[in-house]
């Protein structure tokens, strides 16, 4: 493969501009100059700016500058377009800016029937912007791909004979839909096109021909048993279908033999014994510390403990996380959210507990995991482990600090804190800090930002963690 390498274009045309917001000034990046972009006259379709390679070029990549801040012209929705004339295009992306500071680049389509093709002219096609009724407006436009000329030629070559394909095939639609078939016929037979797939001519001769409906659901079952399906149900949505697990009814009418309503717990499973573990949470009223295990195979319930403090474990906590070890039956839980009011140093304290699935027991590990190298008191965080290095990693969360109470005295954070990631090595019981958090995202844009409210697991085989869904106050982020 060609590398890629930065495309040299200039203006050809637009449909409107505004003020001094001429379109050469996307050739430019400068995000501090408020005035540095193109801005469309008026938001009513069509509004576009078309963009002329100074030679054609396999055109892979589009990336967008923008503004130093957030900015109401930002377009939320556009699309590209782009061919070798430019009165003939195709759509090569449908897509949407985020409206912050930082760039952001997109893969364009630019193969076709299993090969490479050229675009001499870009067409970027605004639609909607982040504010309403705002003109669009675009800051900065850099476009990559492959301009050596001995690969981009042949590239032509080839896209011109793929559109006169493709326009052969369309005649050959016309025809059978209007019943020509001499035409169709003799224009197949001359230019050897074939209109579809054997499958679908067949189909088409059962179902609309023929009308038969049995021939042709028979035609659709071996379709699917040879797998011709595979790849378009790959591509569905995948919906998921919640069922209620309703344990059986006990000789007791009363709820003891399962948990109450709560939010903020904490949840994991044994795969091996089918075991999931239920601790703590918040009722609404207060925070909990009973522990349950739900039996999957017989939806039973079962309460291993209503008070876990009285047996030497964790105090009631909600927005705590916790990890499982199937291999040695271990449950691990650090982290718990305090109200204000409880924000004193003698609470602010991260323990760290484990929980013997064998034994019924729970250990104190520490009862302050900052004083050991890990991370301070945290709500909202993750934990996931590496059960064959026997290692558990801690990452994001947001950081509880102390309520000034003493007056002059200045709070450890003005603003929001969020820990960074942490590793714990069970066996020799330390923490190391793998990494900080980073409080400047335009300066680290490339780095991991902690958060809070995200999902994490550990992959097993290629030994990484994952990260989903996650926000940071003053910004959300994918």
């Amino acid at each position: 493969m060609a590398d890629q390498n930065v495309l040299k274009y200039s203006i050809y045309q637009c449909s409107s501009h505004s003020a001094s917001f001429v379109p050469e000034n996307v050739l430019t990046d400068n995000p501090n100059d408020g005035t540095s972009r193109w801005s469309s006259e008026s938001n009513n379709p069509p509004q576009f700016l078309t963009l002329k390679l100074h030679n054609p070029a396999v055109i892979q990549t589009i990336s967008f500058g923008k503004y130093e801040k957030s900015h109401v012209c930002n377009m939320k929705k556009f699309k590209v377009y782009g061919g070798l004339s430019d009165d003939s295009m195709i759509e090569l992306l449908d897509g949407g800016l985020k409206n912050n500071n930082l760039t952001e680049s997109f893969t364009l389509k630019h193969t076709a029937g299993g090969n490479m093709f050229a675009c001499r002219f870009i067409k970027i096609v605004p639609i909607q912007s982040w504010g309403p009724s705002f003109n669009f407006s675009i800051w900065h436009v850099q476009l990559r791909g492959i301009d050596d000329w001995n690969i981009v030629k042949s590239c032509v070559s080839w896209f011109s004979y793929y559109r006169e394909k493709e326009t052969i095939r369309l005649c050959l639609k016309h025809f059978r839909q209007h019943n020509y078939s001499e035409a169709f016929e003799s224009l197949q037979k001359k230019t050897r096109v074939q209109l579809e797939d054997a499958l679908l001519s067949k189909l088409h001769q059962c179902l609309v021909v023929e009308g038969d409906y049995i021939a042709a659901e028979h035609l659709l079952v071996k379709a699917a048993n040879d797998g011709c399906l595979d790849q378009y149900l790959e591509q569905q949505t995948h919906k998921a279908r919640w069922v209620p697990l309703i344990p059986p009814p006990k000789s007791s009418d009363n709820e003891d033999h399962r948990p109450g309503m709560r939010g903020g717990h904490q949840m994991c499973i044994d795969v091996h014994t089918e075991n999931i573990y239920l601790f703590g949470g918040w009722d609404g009223t207060t925070d909990l510390s009973d522990l349950w295990c739900y039996h999957i195979p017989s939806g039973s319930w079962t309460c291993l403990s209503r008070d876990t403090t009285a047996q030497g474990g964790p105090t009631p906590r909600s927005c705590h996380k916790m990890c499982l070890d199937p291999e040695r039956k271990k449950i691990f839980t650090i982290g718990r959210y305090l109200d204000s009011g409880m924000r004193v140093p003698k609470h602010m304290r991260s323990d760290f507990y484990v929980y013997d699935i064998d034994s019924n027991q729970w250990t104190l590990i520490t009862d302050d995991t900052a004083a050991m190298g890990g991370p301070s008191l945290v709500f909202d965080h993750q934990i996931c482990m590496d059960v064959e290095k026997n290692t558990i990693y801690v990452f994001g969360g947001r950081i509880l600090t102390s309520v000034n109470t003493i007056p002059g005295e200045e709070n450890i954070c003005s603003e929001p804190c969020f820990s960074g990631l942490y590793s714990y090595h069970v066996p020799t019981n330390t923490w190391t800090k793998l990494r900080d958090d980073y409080p400047k995202p335009d300066l680290h844009d490339l780095e991991i930002k902690s958060r809070i409210g995200h999902s994490m697991l550990f992959h097993e085989e290629k030994a990484f963690t994952l990260h989903f869904c996650w926000a940071k106050i003053k910004g959300v982020f994918e």
